[in-house]
């Protein structure tokens, strides 16, 4: 498995935080929907948050070429109405990293 975080560090301003949930909501989880590879290959998303408007998404996939891939998507799609590409500076940084152990509690099973 392969993981990708990206941080976006704060503070973040109410119309920063707007265009984010826009971008996020009407254009990016769609483009991921509708791309099968994509929605197969995705293990894991995790939004993060911080009171300032500081961000961190962690994404776990199975290939590291799915990463690529979503990057390209996101990259080449269009702009939903609203959007205003002046509100969308992107990630502060963006990592990567070979995911070495997980471990996911089974909340639901016995003891």
């Amino acid at each position: 498995m392969h993981a990708q975080l990206m941080i976006f560090d704060g503070p973040q301003s109410p119309e920063l935080l707007a265009a984010a949930e826009l971008a996020d909501t009407q254009r990016i989880r769609p483009l991921i929907d509708a791309n099968q590879r994509l929605r197969d290959d995705i293990v894991a998303r995790y939004d993060l948050r911080q009171a300032d408007g500081g961000r961190a998404i962690l994404l776990v996939t199975g290939s590291e070429s799915t990463l690529d891939l979503l990057a390209e998507v996101v990259m080449t799609s269009q702009l939903v109405p609203g959007e205003d590409p002046a509100l969308l500076p992107g990630p502060s940084r963006v990592e990567r990293y070979t995911v070495a152990e997980a471990f996911v509690a089974d909340r639901a099973g016995a003891r």
